[in-house]
């Protein structure tokens, strides 16, 4: 991937065509979600913003890495999670799998939400 690329367009355009699929299909639910929500390329990779990031995905060789940049959703919905493998702050989406578009929305609506809270000033 070059990450001088400059737009999640781009980004998911220069994919193998069966990555781009599944590409399309996060960005389009995340925007479903949050449909005013600044989009950009962050380290190399689409991120989504209102007044800070709230979530971001990449491909990787073997799986999309999505991103909520918090662990506060991993911890709270580990049953929903049990499928995936996941770190502190990241959920590896398999490539050989359907991508799980109601998970992605939940995540989203967690992430606005928390993201809002914290530009109000609000724990």
């Amino acid at each position: 991937m070059d990450r001088r690329t400059r737009n999640v367009a781009e980004y998911i355009a220069a994919m193998p065509q069966e990555v781009r699929a599944k590409l399309v299909q996060i960005r389009a639910a995340i925007l479903q979600v949050a449909p005013d929500a600044t989009e950009f390329i962050s380290y190399g990779m689409p991120a989504y913003k209102y007044d800070q990031t709230f979530i971001g995905f990449a491909a990787m060789k073997n799986h999309i890495g999505l991103y909520p940049f918090t662990g506060s959703f991993i911890a709270a919905h580990q049953k929903e999670l049990a499928g995936y493998s996941t770190s502190k702050s990241a959920i590896r989406l398999p490539l050989d799998e359907p991508i799980p578009i109601s998970l992605i929305k939940k995540i989203v609506k967690l992430r606005i939400k928390e993201t809002k809270a914290k530009s109000i000033g609000q724990p």
